[in-house]
């Protein structure tokens, strides 16, 4: 049976089970701890409460002191830093080189893991993104958080699901996230979930 989340709940637990990224704004509300970010971010800050009492800063916390550039300070050649921020001034810039510009996953991502490179890098990257995205074999990455999404992806991918429903598949998704473990699709677990319920 799925615990409840609470300050209570074992570390193990808390790792094993599938949770609603409003769930764990939720606890995190109830205990203290900022709300915002990815799903990611905030099961971080979770488990660090629970396994420290402690609460962790947020980026954005960290980031609060640094005052933004304007646009004219903008360049090309300007260096992604560890707390660089994707701002209106950031996405203003950009749109004057890129009109369609916008704060994909895969740039924020880009720019993320890419600390050091130039915002000529991020346009180059987001060019070759837009050319991956007009190739028809092109599957869009799907972000770890997402583990639905992925879900349903990986169930339609797999051969013994041809002709199944959409509502097969959340059907089979509501099952594996009740059960410990990970909420990866597995064509051997889908087999056992039918003989769990």
């Amino acid at each position: 049976m799925r615990p409840i989340l609470t300050k209570e709940i074992s570390i193990q637990d808390f790792m094993d089970y599938y949770w609603l990224k409003e769930e764990l704004q939720t606890f995190c509300r109830d205990n203290g701890i900022s709300a915002s970010g990815c799903k990611i971010d905030i099961s971080d800050r979770i488990e660090t409460f629970l396994r420290t009492g402690k609460i962790k800063k947020t980026q954005r916390n960290l980031k609060a002191n640094n005052k933004s550039r304007t646009i004219s300070e903008l360049s090309l050649d300007t260096v992604i830093t560890e707390n660089h921020r994707c701002s209106q001034d950031v996405r203003a810039f950009f749109k004057t080189i890129i009109p369609k510009f916008h704060f994909s996953t895969y740039i924020q991502n880009y720019i993320k893991n890419n600390i050091g490179k130039t915002y000529r890098d991020v346009v180059d990257a987001w060019f070759e993104e837009e050319k991956r995205k007009k190739d028809p074999s092109h599957q869009k990455n799907i972000p770890p958080q997402f583990e639905y999404n992925q879900f349903i992806r990986d169930f339609f991918s797999d051969s013994n699901n041809k002709g199944k429903s959409r509502a097969e598949a959340i059907e089979a998704w509501n099952k594996i996230k009740k059960l410990p473990g990970s909420n990866k699709y597995i064509p051997e677990n889908y087999s056992f979930l039918h003989l769990y319920y």
